[in-house]
């Protein structure tokens, strides 16, 4: 069965196409770089105290969630799709009244969150939280505005990506990074200069796009204007914001839940050191491979190319779960030494280490399937079946909140990671089955695939975990440092030595891209 997605007009003018292989090298390099300096900063934050860092933490959530709702889940998954299949002058057009009506909306919610900020806070801190509820709400007024920062920056990064200009945008979150750590360095450890620290490194990750989406001439004049596109834009982009609207506000109960009076202070601080490592894996391995690939998920669709997709899915699954099979075995042994690195201090915060590397090794776990989900719904999106996808995802994320608090009280922290890892294998087998039925699904190819990454996986994240028992024992940055280069360098060695024994062509791919 084939399927039949909303008819677009053929493009007339397509940018010229550039190897997929050389995009993808480049967007993880800018990744690398962007969650190299995000742990930098994440060390820096961790010097703070604990009681202004647990409600830093919260407060970003507010920000973050409409930028989700509004601006990069938007632009990735409504957007692109249909922007790909305008002509220039549509594609210029749509990018204006998309920008426009995007900044309305921002400025609404912004004068919102600043009234609402006490409420707001109540949402997140729980009565008898050792969170300052105060602290919260002076810090989610000083956060509202990076919404409409990070709202732009989308907007910029989506329309360089469309295009597959995505070195110029994939190091704008290292000027985020930069930006954030330079305000921190040199000014007062406060409140005040942490969220503005924030807020300055939104404003510098806008910057450094502009000049690229002009000399590119994608640079739009933002207008309250209509066009017959935005109402596909907008059809599409319903369901997700519904659907990750009541994700969010599970996401508030998540973080409810770790500021009650059942986890001591520096709880919240750990939980995020372990999601910051988390998005740096996920972000790495997975996240810029599925970037990559989807303006080409996208243009098939658009030219209903059906066996080319096909072809390209299973190139995809095979390179992302190459990648994540071994990062996840290996941040399972070696979590602790992980979470130690944001620990510049020889002083130990044993609450704040014991969250994060317990969250840490059971989110590890859940990497692999996830990345499996992560590319199955870059292809409904590229096929403009929107609502099949967040309905999974969003059903998946209830039934992960559930977990969550069914599962941790029995096994601690680690309870989280283990919820993720349930959800994210049957989410992930509902997203195939449901290609199955339009499309036909490359099932025994993937699985061949995956009987053979697995157990080297396994054995790579054995090999680093017998070494670090020899090493010295994590819980500042230089043990945790020297656990990641040894026992990590170790365990990547048996990994890629094996690859190569099996000669699995992933391998022998990124060693000429390397190469080049």
């Amino acid at each position: 069965m084939t399927v039949t997605p909303p008819p677009a007009p053929p493009p007339t003018t397509l940018p010229p196409k550039k190897s997929a292989g050389r995009n993808i090298v480049v967007v993880m390099v800018g990744t690398l770089g962007s969650r190299l300096t995000g742990i930098f900063r994440q060390q820096i934050i961790n010097a703070f105290p604990s009681h202004l860092t647990d409600a830093f933490l919260l407060a970003t959530r507010v920000p973050n969630t409409l930028r989700e709702l509004l601006a990069e889940g938007a632009l990735v998954n409504a957007f692109i799709p249909v922007y790909k299949g305008l002509d220039t002058d549509g594609r210029r057009t749509l990018a204006q009244a998309f920008s426009g009506v995007l900044i309305a909306v921002n400025l609404l919610l912004m004068a919102l969150g600043i009234l609402a900020a006490p409420w707001i806070a109540s949402l997140l801190v729980p009565p008898g939280s050792p969170v300052n509820f105060e602290l919260v709400v002076y810090m989610t007024r000083l956060l509202v505005p990076f919404l409409m920062l990070i709202s732009l920056s989308a907007i910029a990064m989506g329309l360089l990506n469309a295009d597959e200009h995505f070195r110029e945008s994939s190091f704008a979150p290292v000027a985020f990074n930069l930006a954030s750590i330079a305000v921190l360095l040199v000014t007062p450890k406060n409140a005040t200069w942490l969220a503005l620290g924030w807020l300055i490194g939104g404003f510098a990750q806008l910057l450094v796009q502009l000049p690229s989406l002009a000399r590119f001439g994608l640079l739009p004049t933002p207008a309250l204007l209509g066009h017959p596109a935005m109402r596909r834009v907008l059809v599409n982009m319903a369901p997700f914001t519904l659907t990750a609207g009541a994700r969010q506000i599970l996401n508030f109960y998540v973080q409810r839940l770790l500021a009650g009076p059942q986890y001591p202070s520096g709880t919240v601080t750990g939980y995020n050191n372990a999601e910051t490592l988390f998005t740096l894996a996920n972000g790495l391995f997975v996240v810029s491979p599925a970037l990559a690939y989807f303006p080409r998920f996208a243009q098939q669709a658009s030219e209903r190319d059906w066996a080319g997709f096909r072809a390209l899915t299973l190139t995809a699954l095979r390179l992302v779960t190459f990648l994540a099979a071994p990062t996840s075995a290996l941040l399972v042994a070696l979590s602790g030494q992980a979470v130690s690195i944001f620990n510049l201090s020889h002083q130990l915060d044993q609450s704040k280490f014991r969250a994060g590397s317990g969250i840490l090794e059971g989110w590890a776990l859940a990497l692999l399937p996830w990345a499996i989900n992560t590319i199955m719904l870059r292809t409904f999106y590229a096929r403009q079946r929107v609502r099949e996808a967040v309905t999974v995802s969003a059903v998946g994320f209830v039934a992960e909140v559930l977990g969550y608090r069914l599962l941790t009280p029995i096994f601690g922290y680690f309870g989280f990671g283990l919820s993720t890892t349930i959800v994210g294998i049957l989410v992930g087998s509902t997203l195939i089955l449901m290609y199955q039925r339009r499309l036909g699904f490359p099932l025994r190819p993937l699985l061949l695939h995956l009987l053979k990454i697995v157990p080297i996986a396994a054995l790579a994240g054995l090999a680093a975990w017998g070494v670090s028992h020899v090493l010295p024992a994590p819980g500042s940055f230089l043990p945790g440092l020297l656990g990641l280069v040894v026992a990590g360098g170790v365990g990547g060695a048996v990994y890629l030595a094996l690859a190569l024994a099996l000669r699995l062509p992933e391998l022998q791919g990124l060693l000429k891209r390397v190469r080049r």
